[in-house]
């Protein structure tokens, strides 16, 4: 049996190619009944993601699985087989298994520690298997992954640290406040980095969003989209004492929010601190708000540095990760190869002691009736000597499963014996 995965992602293949392969709902039930069916295939599963396509398969051994999986590509999303060809890459065996592992600890992932691809990964596993689709082999192996997956975030730091600017806002917020569960978020503007911070508070606990804009209409479509609040734009500041975490993306072209104003919101407030994101360009809030006590601000530069450096931090954590990768791609192999000797010492012992049976039978017609004990006897002589055979072959399958010359040996007993394929 041979293992490969064919597939593109976010290094190999744009967006527009990624997309014309992409398998959804819809259509991943057809696909994969369309892909057990193929000549040659034992186990298949598709992985799909905004930035990864992948097909995953367990093939005979004289199957041909890159043209095997070309062609399914090319036939069940409608393009030329040459026409996506150049943009795939493919790993078999002991690669792809490492790929695989890799892919599910988000080591190949475009942001390396983002916890999303286990799921898609754990997702797409269960749907294979619904379908009959993925028994055995790919079972163990997507398993195994799912294992070495909560083993690389265990022994690591690998998810550990925002890496995008607009989580980043949310872990210094989480810093400020401890918990976020009692805090109101202010939006101002619409800018995607500002919903994209909003909508990672709401999902990290903020339970309150109030949403202005100069464009109404906007505002309304956004606090529609979070169950939030519409100000009027004109009165936002006199809601500020209200608002503990305000995220700023605005087109105005001077300061909205100054010392001055920051120091009455906080007498208000009472002293209770408020996180102010400013990712307007230009600035929205005055920098010397920094300066009020109880205010803490960051603009988008601030939150880029401590992207770069959770960045650096997480390659550093990633090398770490393959170390574990390597590790358990080699007791993967330990494990598969000893599953593969073990027909091969069944069916060596079925044959020899069917040989065995053979031949007490033919003897016992010779030396006419014997007594039980000597039933026994030639029993217990002949099992003896059957055992004493197969120990040697027995025992240098099993030493050498995992070595390199490994199949070498297990080919050589089976012809041996001729025990067959």
């Amino acid at each position: 049996m041979k293992f490969c995965i064919t597939g593109v992602n976010h290094r190999t293949a744009p967006v527009e190619v990624r997309e014309r392969l992409a398998f959804d709902a819809a259509n991943i039930s057809d696909a994969l009944r369309d892909l057990k069916h193929r000549p040659g295939v034992l186990e298949g599963m598709i992985l799909s993601t905004c930035n990864r396509v992948e097909i995953a398969l367990a093939t005979e051994d004289g199957a041909e699985a890159a043209r095997c999986a070309d062609e399914f590509l090319a036939e069940n999303r409608h393009v030329e087989r040459e026409w996506v060809t150049p943009y795939l890459y493919r790993f078999a065996d002991r690669d792809a298994i490492h790929h695989l592992f890799r892919v599910a600890a988000s080591l190949d992932s475009m942001v390396v520690g983002e916890p999303q691809i286990l799921g898609q990964l754990k997702a797409a596993w269960s749907v294979a298997r619904e379908h009959g689709a993925i028994s055995g082999f790919l079972d163990a192996l997507l398993t195994r992954a799912f294992s070495v997956a909560k083993r690389v975030r265990t022994e690591t730091e690998i998810g550990s640290s925002a890496v995008s600017v607009s989580f980043a806002a949310v872990e210094l917020a989480r810093e400020i406040f401890g918990n976020l569960k009692n805090t109101t978020v202010m939006v101002v503007g619409a800018g995607k980095m500002a919903e994209a911070a909003a909508r990672h508070l709401r999902r990290c606990g903020a339970p309150r969003l109030m949403v202005t804009n100069r464009t109404r209409e906007r505002a309304a479509e956004m606090a529609r989209q979070w169950d939030g609040q519409v100000v009027d734009y004109e009165r936002f500041n006199s809601v500020l004492p209200q608002v503990d975490i305000v995220i700023t993306s605005s087109g105005a072209p001077h300061y909205i929010l100054t010392p001055e104003q920051m120091k009455k919101v906080v007498e208000v407030r009472k002293n209770r601190p408020m996180f102010l994101i400013d990712i307007a360009v230009p600035r929205n809030i005055d920098p010397a708000v920094n300066k009020v006590e109880n205010v803490f601000l960051y603009d988008i530069d601030d939150l880029q540095r401590v992207v770069d450096s959770n960045v650096e931090h997480r390659q550093q954590v990633a090398n770490e990760a393959e170390q574990i990768i390597q590790e358990e791609v080699d007791r993967m192999l330990v494990r598969l190869r000893a599953r593969e000797v073990v027909p091969t010492i069944v069916s060596l012992q079925e044959q020899l002691e069917a040989m065995r049976a053979a031949e007490v039978a033919r003897m016992k017609g010779r030396f006419g009736t014997l007594t039980p004990q000597q039933e026994e006897a030639l029993e217990a002589l002949t099992r003896g000597l059957i055992n004493k055979i197969a120990h040697g072959p027995i025992s240098e399958l099993r030493r050498n499963a995992a070595e390199p010359d490994g199949e070498q040996l297990l080919n050589a007993v089976r012809r041996v014996f001729r025990l067959g394929a």
